[in-house]
């Protein structure tokens, strides 16, 4: 069978924030009169990185400057919209994917867009496989200058969202003349998206309108300034204040701390799986007492979860379910066999039980030890991320009391991405990347594929815990093969049955995202009332587009 589809275009709403009190402008003028001032969260200083296929490349990019084939909504699974690509087909067999591109594109410095920028993006990453973060694997060919094909060995259909949703695409005629794509920072960005570089500076930089731009009349916001904070509390009197106009921080009581001014409101989207990703694998070099099974299931355990959901989050935090399974919505994906949700309470008892049976023993100090070495731990977090260091301050008195001393690490964010991607850590607080689909198979293969990870000191493309299990590589290559849910579904079941034991990612909370808008100067910004509307925070790559082109200036 084959599979035509032409994705309805329409616009949907996204949020972002920035604190003005740090680059010496207000919110009023966004750096230009119809402009808005936004912020990602906390940064320290910013860095000039605007290479898509940099792991460190500004994710406002990918979007706003750079755009991919297809938008997937990942909160509604809805028909995939078309961006620079207007109609896609598989073949019977999953073997060949044809893509029809739109015409008339140009890119921001007024060259044409054509299929052969499609297949020198496609092309690059065959040829750097460290650049592949969407795990293309087969051929590219531009068939004409509207046609892109990609073509398989085998069945490939779950390859493509990654590669029609997550791709950025690149000027050819830019990137071929780089000397090092893959360390270049490309300062002067050019792509196809509504907005251009127009000024930086480590404290804060802005896009103007891209005059090019293939949607006519868009964007009506005419610039945007993204600005340094140095922590969750600038941004929050910056929002109170009037001087932000998108921001995704979290807020204590958000409630009452933004009630004081009527022009500021919020949404909060339950998506983001809070984890303690951890170094899991001594034979890529991880080193450290998590790298023992038993350890990791100790700290799952002895976690009280609804202490940290109130003292860290306010309470507005949900459940999580071991298998990384979104609880309500992918109930029907969940192996009858494992454990569905997490205990919320300490289960001390368990913790001591497990450890104990690994051969630790407790020290008169209370701290379990093994051949020597006390069961002490680093956890990674970004600097002024203050819910997550929260969360870590009351995580570490709760494992004290089972008997596991636990250490904070506050990074820079540039620093931890580093750490995170290199394996240079044992416990870092992150969430998982969910894909570009509600298809369970991504949230596995991104996280779980031992083909995505790298020995320490080497970069991961996605797996960051170093996990490397067998039964879970060939389970996640048999749902590669199938386009049918019941045969994906068994092989999840398989999946959820070796990572809840082996435990790699240490679930914590499933997170409420909270994105705060000001509607001072413009409309359109979600409500969270709305089933079509897309992932709200500001530094979600791809959606930020959605959002920023559904504002309209008063």
């Amino acid at each position: 069978m084959t599979n035509r589809r032409r994705a309805g275009f329409g616009a949907i709403a996204l949020a972002t924030a920035a604190g003005l009190a740090l680059t010496g402008c207000t919110a009023s003028s966004g750096g230009d009169e119809g402009g808005i001032t936004a912020n990602t969260g906390p940064s320290g200083d910013l860095t000039a990185n605007f290479n898509p296929f940099s792991a460190t490349a500004d994710s406002t990019s990918q979007g706003l400057l750079y755009e991919q084939l297809f938008y997937y909504n990942v909160l509604t699974g809805s028909d995939p919209k078309p961006m620079l690509g207007e109609e896609y087909e598989w073949n019977a067999d999953g073997t060949e994917l044809t893509v029809d591109l739109r015409t008339g594109v140009q890119w921001s410095d007024g060259e044409d867009f054509t299929a052969d920028d499609v297949a020198y993006t496609f092309q690059t990453m065959l040829d750097k496989p460290e650049l592949n973060r969407v795990g293309f694997e087969g051929t590219v060919e531009a068939t004409d200058d509207d046609t892109v094909v990609f073509s398989f060995d085998s069945t490939s259909f779950v390859k493509g969202p990654d590669i029609l949703g997550q791709a950025a695409i690149v000027p050819e005629h830019v990137f071929s003349k780089l000397s090092d794509i893959a360390t270049d920072p490309v300062e002067k960005p050019i792509g196809t998206g509504p907005y251009m570089l127009d000024t930086f500076t480590p404290q804060s930089y802005v896009y103007k309108a891209n005059p090019n731009y293939w949607q006519s009349g868009k964007p009506e916001v005419k610039s945007i300034r993204y600005i340094a904070l140095a922590n969750n509390t600038s941004a929050t009197d910056a929002i109170v204040g009037g001087d932000l106009d998108w921001s995704s921080i979290f807020i204590p009581e958000a409630d009452k701390v933004l009630g004081s001014n009527p022009d500021v409101s919020y949404v909060a989207t339950p998506l983001q799986q809070i984890t303690l990703m951890t170094c899991s694998n001594a034979d890529l070099g991880c080193t450290g007492p998590q790298t023992d099974p038993a350890v990791r299931q100790a700290i799952y355990k002895a976690m009280n979860r609804d202490q940290l959901n109130d003292l860290a989050f306010s309470g507005t935090n949900k459940q999580i379910s071991p298998t990384f399974m979104t609880l309500g919505r992918d109930d029907d994906y969940i192996s009858p066999d494992v454990e569905k949700e997490t205990p919320m309470t300490a289960d001390t008892e368990g913790a001591d039980a497990l450890l104990q049976a690994a051969g630790y023993a407790k020290g008169s100090d209370g701290i379990y030890a093994k051949d020597g070495q006390k069961l002490q731990l680093e956890i990674q977090v970004v600097t002024g991320y203050s819910d997550y260091i929260a969360a870590i301050d009351a995580m570490a008195e709760q494992l004290r009391a089972v008997g596991i001393e636990i250490t904070q690490s506050a990074k820079s964010y540039n620093e931890w991405v580093a750490a995170r991607n290199n394996g240079q850590f044992q416990l870092t607080m992150d969430s998982l990347g969910q894909g570009p689909s509600t298809d369970p198979y991504y949230i596995y293969n991104g996280n779980f594929d031992s083909t995505t990870t790298s020995p320490v000191g080497e970069q991961a493309i996605n797996n960051f815990a170093r996990y490397s299990n067998p039964t879970v590589d060939a389970a996640i290559v048999a749902a590669e093969q199938t386009d049918d849910v019941a045969a994906k579904t068994e092989q999840y079941f398989t999946i959820q049955k070796e990572i809840v034991k082996d435990m790699p990612y240490i679930p914590v909370l499933l997170q409420s995202t909270l994105t705060e808008f000001n509607s001072a100067k413009v409309t359109g910004w979600p409500t969270g009332d709305d089933d079509t509307e897309n992932f709200p925070a500001t530094w979600k790559t791809w959606d930020n587009a959605q959002t920023v082109l559904n504002l309209k200036l008063k």
